[in-house]
């Protein structure tokens, strides 16, 4: 009789629909690995998501500026030059789609301050335009000199704020307000400056900001200590407004060097797949001073107090978005 049960049960679950009964070896757990696009040197990443795709931008080739499309943050197709810059150059893009606006993709670049230039104090940002996310976008001109990592931010009542970081007399971040995401409006502001320790390691550098807004308060995210060295990290400071006054956070820097992990940096946020937000950034392959770099997703996340937390891995399995 029992033999005859057991059968039946079996004879039973093997009738359900297919999808219901599911062993433990067939069940599926979506896993990501740092470094991501193992195979391609690259840093400063920015991505935007745009109608349920995301798109990457990085610091890449340094001619102009690839595109990357994913579905899920951790896949990416190559999508070509997007930008083809006749200044070369290039670092730390940043795109707004001004959703709110003319519905315009408004790429800000880092490049040469003239064609044929490199290096030092010999960078500008500016700004292009295109209709889509891939582009062409098209250059609309410098918006600073001696200067370069530009961001810009929407604030809730619509208000554009572009920050970046002005190399005249050392690495320090700026805030520009703007009438629109072409035009400057009155004066910039220094709001950010290299006072801590660890943003003083390996030379005094504050970079790379990117702006967060969380039950009503601003956090300035940015990049300490040279991005050449494995002590490169990520810190924020807060404010009430876009304009500051901000003040850094005491556990700073919340991503850093540990274990195989080195200089963690110059990052974005995007709202991953899971609703939940997401660390896009870079990693140093080694120790060594030098530019060599992949690209890194990992999870941040705000505590009940609206303190930012991030976590940083390299060559583990983590969970996907």
């Amino acid at each position: 009789m029992r033999v005859s049960i057991i059968a039946f049960v079996l004879l039973a679950l093997a009738l359900l629909p297919q999808g219901i009964v599911r062993t433990a070896e067939s069940r599926s757990i979506k896993t990501y690995r740092n470094p991501l696009l193992p195979d391609r040197e690259m840093a400063d990443p920015d991505v935007i998501r745009v109608d349920g795709k995301y798109y990457l931008y990085p610091t890449s080739n340094t001619r102009g500026y690839e595109a990357f499309v994913s579905e899920d943050l951790v896949h990416w197709t190559p999508k070509g030059l997007v930008f083809d810059d006749p200044r070369r150059g290039d670092w730390a893009p940043d795109v707004f789609h001004n959703t709110r606006g003319d519905k315009k993709f408004y790429l800000y670049y880092t490049d040469n301050l003239s064609a044929g230039g490199s290096g030092g104090l010999n960078k500008q940002i500016g700004v292009a335009v295109a209709d889509g996310p891939l582009g062409p976008f098209k250059d609309k001109g410098p918006l600073a000199a001696i200067a370069i990592d530009a961001h810009l931010f929407q604030d809730d009542d619509g208000a554009y704020f572009l920050y970046y970081v002005d190399l005249a007399g050392g690495f320090k971040i700026v805030v520009q307000p703007m009438a629109d995401p072409l035009t400057k409006k009155g004066e910039s502001k220094v709001v950010i400056r290299p006072t801590e320790p660890w943003e003083k390691i390996s030379g005094e550098v504050t970079e790379g900001p990117f702006m967060l807004k969380h039950n009503g308060t601003c956090y300035l995210m940015y990049s300490g200590t040279g991005a050449d060295s494995p002590n490169y990290g990520i810190g924020y400071a807060t404010s009430k407004s876009p304009l500051g006054p901000f003040v850094k956070h005491a556990g700073n820097p919340i991503a850093h060097r540990g274990g195989n992990v080195l200089g963690p940096g110059h990052h974005c946020v995007v709202e991953g797949p899971d609703k939940k937000l997401w660390l896009v950034y870079h990693q140093k392959w080694n120790a060594e001073k030098n530019f060599h770099r992949f690209l890194a997703l990992d999870p941040l996340w705000f505590d009940a107090d609206g303190v930012i937390h991030a976590k940083a891995s390299r060559d583990t399995d983590e969970p996907a978005p």
